[in-house]
């Protein structure tokens, strides 16, 4: 999925096929936060910015890394999410039954671990914010956005899953890491809105 052309994506989102779909989406948004992160940071460089260098070095290496990490992702969802397909091909009775209990729980781990990256771009953004060179400063709000968009997409994605996992303890793992989406979600929407209000000043 990471060599693919961006028209080559879509089409193939658009297609009839189980996956990519959601999820893989979710993992772009976060890797489009990543990125657009580290642009800000990279303008954000040079003696002018003398004072935030180290804090600007450290967010240019973990927005690289995030943005990998968030490829990676979206590549593992789109193969979770054929696992799962598989397995309700497959005849009915228990073993069928425990392939799909084990491929959901499969499948709701590529998007939990997306809202755990986006969560963290969310800070990322904050932390930036203040300190970015203002000429890109619509574009950390960009970022908050991209962030907002795969938390909430994530979020989604595994809560679908958590309807056929039968396992509780799985189900409450899952869950539990779902608790911080809505703070996360908040905190991106106060990004883009200082950002609005610092530019219509």
């Amino acid at each position: 999925m990471r060599d693919s052309k961006i028209v080559d994506f879509l089409a193939e989102l658009a297609d009839k096929v189980p996956a990519p779909g959601g999820g893989a989406t979710a993992a772009l948004h976060a890797a489009q936060s990543a990125a657009l992160l580290g642009m800000v940071a990279r303008y954000t460089t040079g003696e002018r910015y003398a004072e935030h260098a180290e804090t600007v070095v450290g967010v240019i290496g973990e927005t690289d890394a995030l943005r990998a990490r968030a490829l990676r992702l979206a590549e593992e969802d789109a193969a979770a999410f054929t696992a799962v397909s598989d397995a309700y091909r497959l005849p009915k009775g228990e073993e069928r039954s425990a392939s799909i209990a084990r491929a959901l729980a499969g499948a709701a781990e590529p998007p939990a671990r997306v809202v755990e990256t986006a969560t963290r771009l969310v800070e990322l953004c904050e932390l930036l914010l203040p300190i970015g060179n203002r000429n890109v400063v619509t574009d950390v709000a960009a970022a908050a956005d991209a962030a907002r968009a795969a938390l909430t997409t994530a979020r989604l994605n595994v809560e679908i899953n958590l309807r056929g996992i039968k396992d509780e303890r799985v189900r409450e793992a899952l869950d539990s890491r779902l608790a911080d989406v809505e703070a996360a979600v908040a905190r991106a929407d106060r990004v883009t809105a200082e950002v609005r209000e610092e530019i219509t000043r």
